[in-house]
Formats: structure tokens, C-alpha cells, sequence
């Protein structure tokens, strides 16, 4: 008699449970229900409210031309930092006095979008910022003329997430926040309203 097949058992149906909605950063969220809607009231345009596109952080490391090992400390500490991948930055040109021929890695950057950004800033304006030494609150006077504001840090163990132990040597760094703002006044009111802490100016007496 010819052995009959055991039939395969059948494989479980695939859950059709509805993902819940993507929770929103709480800048970002901040920004949309709170921020830009005041903005809209001020300006009458929604397409006239300032935003933030992007936040560029550099981190350039000129000893890299003499030990490799601390390009590669610092890609991986701003890995961590960011919680995304920099690129490598290369000498354009080259320094003899500095010893430096075009081509040589001396940075990394990365360049946050989306709600990265808006994660980051949180972290920056939250947690970082007044982590700084003698923190008294940042300069107002930062901004390059088009509404973006650039601001440096010396080291990197303000951050949270690096461990002193785990430095090799302390990095400073640049951050710059591109807005869409036409203007510093503009820049200066949005990062206010999310949370930057800026240096109050005190107006002198007569």
C-alpha cells in the first residue's frame, strides 16, 4: 500500500492589526500645534511662517593628519551624538605650514532632516545647552544675516550619551541651524519660541 502524506499544517493568517499612528517628536509637535499657529496669526500667510529645514554639525579634527585613530573617535562619538552615519570631510586645499596636503580627512559632518532635527534640537536646547560651563545663555548675535544661527561647543562630553571614560581627547564642535526665516529677527523669534535659551539683553540705563 502506498504511504499517505501527512498534510503540512497551515501556517498562522498574518495579524491584520492596524499600526498605530507614528508618535510626533515633542518639538516638533510643540511646533505644529503651538508654534506655527501664533506665527499664522502674525504673519497672515502660512506659507510666510518660518520653520527649521535642517541642523549641520561639524566637527573638524586637524590632529587626524597626525593619528588617524582620533578621526575615527570622532566619527564614532558623532555617530552617537547624532544617531546618524557623518561623512568624512577632506582638506580642499593644501597648508604647508600646517602640514596639510588637499585630500586629507581633517572632519566629519552630518546633516540632519526630518524629525532627527527636531529630536536634536530638543536634546540641544533641553539637556545640552545649559550642561555648558559657566552657561549664562547663548549670543543673540550669531546669526549670519539670512535667518540661520551657528553656535560652538568646546567639548563633546556636554552630550548625554558620551561617556568621560570613553574619550580619547576632547572635540569640540559647530552646529548650525538653517531656517527658512527672511530675516535674524524672524530666526531669533522661532528658536525663541522653541525653547533656545538666549542670552537676555538688558537694556542700559540713560
Amino acid at each position: 500500500m502506498a504511504k499517505t502524506e501527512k498534510a503540512a499544517p497551515a501556517k498562522a493568517a498574518p495579524s491584520k492589526e492596524p499600526k498605530g499612528p507614528k508618535s510626533l517628536p515633542r518639538l516638533k509637535e510643540k511646533y505644529l500645534k503651538e508654534i506655527a499657529p501664533k506665527l499664522v496669526s502674525k504673519y497672515g500667510n502660512p506659507m510666510r511662517v518660518p520653520k527649521v529645514t535642517k541642523v549641520v554639525i561639524n566637527m573638524g579634527v586637524g590632529a587626524a593628519t597626525q593619528n588617524a585613530k582620533l578621526l575615527e573617535a570622532a566619527t564614532r562619538e558623532l555617530t552617537t551624538i547624532a544617531g546618524q552615519k557623518p561623512v568624512i570631510t577632506k582638506a580642499k586645499k593644501s597648508i604647508s605650514n600646517f602640514k596639510l596636503r588637499a585630500g586629507v580627512p581633517i572632519g566629519c559632518r552630518v546633516t540632519l532632516r526630518g524629525d532627527r532635527c527636531f529630536y536634536f534640537l530638543d536634546k540641544l536646547f533641553t539637556i545640552v545647552v545649559p550642561r555648558i560651563r559657566d552657561f549664562r545663555g547663548l549670543s543673540q548675535k550669531a546669526f549670519d544675516g539670512r535667518g540661520n544661527y551657528s553656535l560652538g561647543l568646546q567639548e563633546q562630553l556636554v552630550f548625554p550619551e558620551i561617556q568621560y571614560d570613553s574619550v580619547d581627547k576632547v572635540q569640540g564642535m559647530n552646529i548650525t541651524i538653517v531656517t527658512t526665516a527672511h530675516n535674524d529677527g524672524e530666526a531669533l523669534e522661532l528658536l525663541e519660541m522653541m525653547g533656545m535659551p538666549f542670552r537676555k539683553i538688558v537694556a542700559k540705563k540713560a
